[in-house]
This record gives structure tokens, sequence and C-alpha cells, in this order.
């Protein structure tokens, strides 16, 4: 995906401190998710084309999808003169799916960039303090600003934003391979939190394949895109690659680049173009609700049954309010995850109705009690590290280290899956897997990395730090 046409200044001022839920463009808020389920044909070219050559290229070209560069500052098409939210709206009232592509902060060790100097597209920071927290901060933030700029062109919650990752040699450097999958790391976990898939372009010998690498790795840390953009120039007109493994990111969540560079014309208009196959369907974002039509009136719901100072509940058990993710969710959270939030607010003594599996406006309030117990801002959101702290707090703090076996092991095991996303069974023994990722969270946190629970880390912990 290399770019083709330099421009001039990136519009500034776009973007400052994002941290919760943005608003759509009201004006395009009916326009359909992208790119969707579809399997076919797409076309990517640095500068987005005028609206008479994408009228007839749906109309005479095999492409129904179109990469377009919506932000990034190392982008060489960075005017891009005819994307605006008008253009976004047409083409996808076409039939247009459109792949949004962000190329901002590249790897440390890339022999291309920065672009035009490290003031305006400075690299990843390869620092690897605090589990690479620089390079983080840069992938969150860079996730940040792509959503403001999805947001105002029109393309909607739920839709994939694509990260290009050029191509770079991946054993050049630990510090610049691992920066460059941390950074990822937050741009994907940042985008679920904005309502967004998270996409990756990347060259398959060498970004795709140190992604895929980490995927089947045990007890990674790393989470992984929803979608890869494979590229790997062999002609060949599907979404297979040497480099990267069968079963990764199938049955649809794969789409391969798979001739670069050149000139198709149809109906009279030329572009200079790579081709590109695709095969998916829209991901699931964890945190985000599914739209459903408008339903029927009903009834005002009735407020649920007073339970006072008791903690206990039938629908409270361990296997309920046990899960292997605890991602951020809002008042639209299904059941499975109401149900062990209001039991841990009830734990609190925060709850102090029945638990229903609904959010309730008794839910809302216990959780703002609870968020501004630990110096959080009050928020209709149960966020990460809301989700760490309330699976953590507790009576005791046993030093737990490999081979133990309590409740307290239980709490750290479920504050795991909530700060990192570890996948870890609660089984209630501390086990090595549960010790490597206590050690990754120290790490992340800036603490001793010893793998063993000590009252700094049950600390940290319960103030929710992630």
């Amino acid at each position: 995906m290399l770019p083709r046409a330099l421009s001039a200044a990136l519009a500034a001022g776009l973007i400052a401190t994002l941290f919760g839920a943005l608003p759509s463009a009201p004006a395009y808020a009916a326009n359909p998710v992208t790119p969707g389920n579809f399997t076919g044909y797409g076309f990517d070219q640095c500068d987005a084309p005028s609206q008479t050559a994408m009228s007839t290229w749906i109309k005479k070209s095999p492409f129904r999808a179109a990469g377009i560069y919506i932000s990034g500052n190392s982008r060489a098409c960075r005017t891009q003169a005819n994307l605006t939210p008008t253009w976004v709206k047409n083409q996808l009232a076409a039939g247009w799916r459109l792949m949004p592509i962000t190329l901002g902060p590249q790897a440390a060790c890339s022999s291309r960039y920065p672009r035009y100097g490290k003031n305006i597209d400075p690299t990843i920071i390869p620092t690897a303090a605090n589990t690479y927290y620089a390079a983080r901060s840069q992938g969150r933030a860079e996730a940040r600003k792509a959503v403001t700029t999805a947001q105002r062109l029109g393309i909607v919650r739920g839709s994939t934003l694509f990260y290009d990752l050029e191509a770079f040699d991946i054993r050049k450097s630990t510090t610049c391979t691992n920066s460059a999958l941390w950074y990822l790391t937050a741009w994907t976990r940042q985008l679920h939190d904005l309502g967004y898939a998270s996409g990756y372009y990347s060259s398959a010998a060498s970004g795709i394949r140190m992604m895929d690498d980490h995927r089947v790795a045990p007890h990674s840390p790393l989470t992984m895109p929803d979608q890869v953009w494979i590229a790997d120039w062999n002609g060949k007109a599907n979404t297979s690659s040497s480099y990267i493994r069968s079963d990764g990111w199938l049955p649809y969540g794969r789409m391969k680049q798979y001739q670069g560079g050149h000139n198709e014309t149809y109906g009279g208009v030329r572009i200079n173009i790579d081709r590109n196959y695709l095969n998916l369907r829209t991901p699931k974002i964890p945190g985000a609700s599914t739209p459903a039509p408008q339903p029927a009136p009903t009834p005002a719901p009735t407020a649920p049954k007073y339970t006072g100072s008791s903690t206990s509940d039938a629908h409270c058990t361990p296997a309920t309010i046990t899960r292997r993710d605890y991602p951020t969710y809002n008042t639209k959270a299904p059941a499975q995850y109401v149900i062990p939030l209001q039991c841990l607010l009830k734990q609190q003594h925060l709850y102090k109705y029945e638990v229903t599996g609904k959010w309730n406006s008794q839910t809302t309030a216990a959780l703002y009690s609870f968020q501004a117990s630990i110096g959080f801002p009050k928020k209709a959101v149960v966020t990460r590290p809301v989700w760490t702290a309330l699976v953590t707090h507790g009576n005791s703090r046993t030093l737990l280290r490999v081979g133990m076996k309590n409740a307290d092991a239980v709490r750290v095991q479920r504050a795991m899956n909530a700060a990192l996303a570890s996948g870890l069974a609660v089984s209630g023994t501390y086990r090595p897997a549960t010790a490597t990722a206590v050690k990754a969270y120290q790490r992340a946190v800036g603490l001793p990395v010893t793998g063993t629970v000590t009252a700094a880390t049950w600390a940290a912990l319960e103030r929710g730090r992630t």
C-alpha cells in the first residue's frame, strides 16, 4: 500500500482529549457500517478518486470495495481534496464498501520513516519501560485521532478502521518489534472502547508474520486486530498467504492485497491502484451492542426488588461472576456482563437490589458510587480499569506465589482477565500462567516484575491501574 502522491499540510486541531464515547456525525447517522459483510474484489489508491471516477467504476469495474486514507501524519496523500462527508455518504449509498486507513507512526527501525521529520510524523517509541508504555500511549492517541476523523466523515461505529504498518525488518531489533506490537494492541483496545473494529494492514513477510506469531503464542498479553489485510503480491485473488497460518482470522476476517500499483481503466477512467480480494464479515466489537430495529412502545420497567444490606443473590455464583475477559460495556451490555457487574457492586454494598441482568438506574447509581470511591469519573460505562478494581476488591491481600490455592487467587485471575484480557481459567490455583500474567501486569504499571502478588500489586489492582 505504498502511497503515490504527496500533498501539503495536514488540517490541524481535529482532536485533543477524547477518552469517552464520541458522537456520530448527525447528518450521516444512517450510513451503513463499512466494509461490512463482503466477499469480492476491491482496490486502494492513495488519493480518494473523484465522484465521477467512483460513479463510473461502480458501473464498469469488477470492484465494489475501496481503500481510502483518512488519517495519519505519515500519509503521502494528506490533503485528500475529494474526501468529504458527502463523498463518503455518496459512495456508501452507491454500494461501495470503504476501508478507512490510517498511516501514523511507523516502526522505529523502519528505513523509510519518518517521512517528513520527527516533529511531524515521529516513529513508534521503542522504549521498553513499563511494558512499552510510550508506544501504547501513541497507539491510543492515534486511534482517537482516527475515530474523530472517521466520525467527521460519517463512518459510523461498528465499522473497521485499518492501521497501515509498512514493511520493516522484524529481526533487526527486539524493542522495535515489541514496541510495534504494543502500539497496535493499544490501537485495537482504544478502537474497541470507542465502538470501532480494528483492522491491520502490513506486509505478509514482516508485519503480518509478526502478528500471526503472537496470535498463537501461549499466554500472550497482546490483543489481536479483528481483521487483517495481507500485502502479498503473488497475483492470486484469494486471502491465502504462505506467511500466515491457515487458521488465522478465518473464515471472515481476511483480505489480501495481491497486486501492487498499476493502472486500470474502466469506462474511460484510469486510476493507479493496488488490487485486493476481501472475505469479511462485520466483527463483533467487545463492549458494543448490536443495533436493533426500534421496538414497539413498552410499559415503563418496574424497579427491582430492594434487598437492603444483603450481599447474597441466587444469580451471584462463581460461574456467573467469572469471565475470561471483562471488556468495556455501557448501558447496552448483555446480561452475561450485567449480572457480574450487579453482583460485584452488591458485594460492595452499593447495589442494594435484586440482580436482574438488565442495566437499570440503580446499576448506574451504584457504579457511580464505586467509580467515585476509586477516584474515577462518574460514567455509565464499566471500563477495564473499573472491572479490574471491582473484581479485586475484598477483605484480604494474601501474598500469592505459584502453587497457592485460595479465594484471593480467584480475585487475581479475574483481575488479569479484566486488566490484560489474559483469558485465564479462573481456578483459584496460582499456576505459572497466572504468574506470567501478573508479571505482564507489573511491567505495565511500573512495579517490580516478580510474578508474586505483593501488597503493592494488590493496591494497584484495587485502584484499577492498567
